[in-house]
């Protein structure tokens, strides 16, 4: 395995854990934000360049440059290939746009040292390939947010009865799967036990009271920060993709695309901005279990593309409705605001990254979405349909939202409700990467497919052992290399 020229990835690690807990120390709420704020920005240089060292390699998966631990074990164990490589960098970016939009006069209110330790935990994550790390470390990755539950002095026990049950699942299939002789039914059983830990991490129906809960009880950003990287996502890709066999993905999908359409219908009929967002983002994460259980060359390019898309989007969105509630509070979707007169660059960022999180034409997510609906009819027609149904409800939802929450009446106010230069910047950088994403598609395009071939590569040798037979990719790839040229 090649080797990345500089120790990326451990340095990204250690350095929001390290500040974390430096910043324990100061007492000062101000000072505590702009520690954090350059913690955050070192470990987004690190990130990309991480991501530019891996490009230069040319290959599918490095390990890092020092990789301590491959010195004691033998082990590899943190390893970026071109799955993860642009995760990291997008999961820093969020975090640092999160630190960036939290106003001064609110630093007191956010947990800064819990979003550094998430940080640290996200980055080791995403830098992982060994199935007991990975399980540890997203078990652990829960104590921050339930912390925070806790000193919001709010009942913490649904996120720890279904996170607890998470640990669980994923402890006893993993297991099951490292014992020495396991096969048959066996076997099998550890794989579902891996799949059910995954679906619960990843809120699928009937799992998901969790997110709604956590939404309502925890801090808005660090809820976010928690949901963004997708880790459920992430969870499945790793542990259950290269062992589950062709039917039980065909599971997944079904069940993910039944919560992407309840979630999109739940969206429509809230009245509570949290619950709105919490359904918002239930609903794009389940598009992309949908894309990555279909198994195929197009609907896999698709499904990691929305990946970066959505968190892109929804994490602006998130910080949009997130800048909203600073001024005036949780926002009830009863009645309407009017409060475009008064944030007309909010409102603006808040339809924009709204759209882009649908896949409207121009934004970053309208490739990936298109090629998820075909990769989808390619599979079932029927899919592709709930796929599209799915994505309707979602717009029509964020639409109905936006005029909830900026027209239909005049905000009378005597307070400066003008959004301030951080959360200004911050929003802008994002919906700078939504446009331009959106008008170069192809890199993005030719790395998730590059991706999803490798992918699937191990799929095919785990059909070929079962006498199955999946669609030839390299046949595919002019067809999806000339679709993201037509759509540019």
């Amino acid at each position: 395995m090649m080797e990345l020229h500089l120790p990326w990835l451990e340095l990204a690690i250690l350095i929001p854990i390290l500040g974390a807990l430096w910043i324990g120390r100061i007492r000062e709420a101000k000072l505590v934000r702009r520690q954090t704020l350059f913690v955050c920005a070192i470990t987004l240089g690190l990130a990309i360049g991480e991501w530019i060292d891996f490009g230069t390699l040319h290959t599918f998966e490095a390990h890092d440059h020092w990789d301590l631990v491959h010195r004691v074990t033998t082990v590899d164990i943190l390893v970026v290939d071109e799955l993860s490589a642009p995760l990291l960098p997008l999961t820093a970016l969020v975090f640092l746009m999160t630190v960036l939009s939290t106003l001064p006069s609110k630093a007191g209110r956010f947990p800064f040292r819990s979003a550094l330790i998430l940080l640290g935990m996200c980055m080791a994550i995403l830098s992982c390939r060994e199935p007991w790390v990975i399980v540890s470390l997203v078990s652990l990755m829960c104590v921050p947010v339930a912390a925070n539950i806790r000193e919001r002095k709010r009942s913490s026990t649904v996120f720890y009865l279904h996170m607890g049950m998470m640990s669980a699942l994923l402890g006893g299939g993993q297991l099951v799967l490292s014992l020495p002789g396991v096969e048959g039914n066996v076997r099998l059983g550890g794989v579902l036990l891996l799949t059910f830990g995954c679906l619960v991490r990843s809120g699928i129906v009937p799992v998901h009271c969790w997110l709604t809960d956590m939404f309502e009880k925890a801090s808005m950003g660090i809820s976010l920060l928690f949901v963004s990287p997708m880790i459920g996502a992430y969870l499945t890709m790793r542990l259950v993709y290269p062992v589950a066999p062709s039917w039980l993905l065909k599971v997944i999908a079904g069940v993910s695309l039944v919560t992407a359409i309840y979630a999109g219908g739940m969206a429509l009929v809230q009245v509570h901005s949290r619950r709105f967002f919490c359904c918002l983002f239930l609903g794009f994460s389940s598009l992309v279990l949908v894309g990555i259980e279909l198994a195929t060359p197009i609907g896999l390019t698709g499904a990691l593309c929305i990946w970066l898309s959505v968190g892109l989007s929804l994490a602006g969105f998130g910080l949009s409705l997130r800048s909203l509630e600073a001024r005036t509070g949780r926002l009830s979707l009863r009645d309407y605001h009017g409060l475009y007169e008064h944030t007309p660059k909010l409102a603006a960022l808040f339809l924009l990254t709204g759209l882009a999180s649908i896949g409207f034409p121009g934004t970053i997510g309208f490739i990936g979405t298109e090629l998820l609906v075909e990769g989808a009819v390619t599979f079932f027609p029927a899919v592709g349909i709930a796929v599209v149904t799915a994505a309707a409800l979602n717009g029509i939802a964020i639409l109905s939202v936006y005029f909830k929450v900026f027209t239909g009446t005049v905000h009378q106010t005597t307070v400066d409700l003008r959004s301030q230069p951080p959360e200004r910047i911050a929003l802008l950088v994002l919906a700078v990467l939504i446009i331009g994403g959106g008008i170069v598609p192809q890199p993005g395009v030719a790395s998730r497919y590059h991706a999803a071939r490798a992918l699937l590569t191990q799929r095919e040798r785990m059909l070929a052992t079962d006498g199955e037979s999946s669609p030839s990719i390299p046949a595919l790839h002019g067809q999806i290399t000339e679709k993201a040229g037509r759509m540019k």
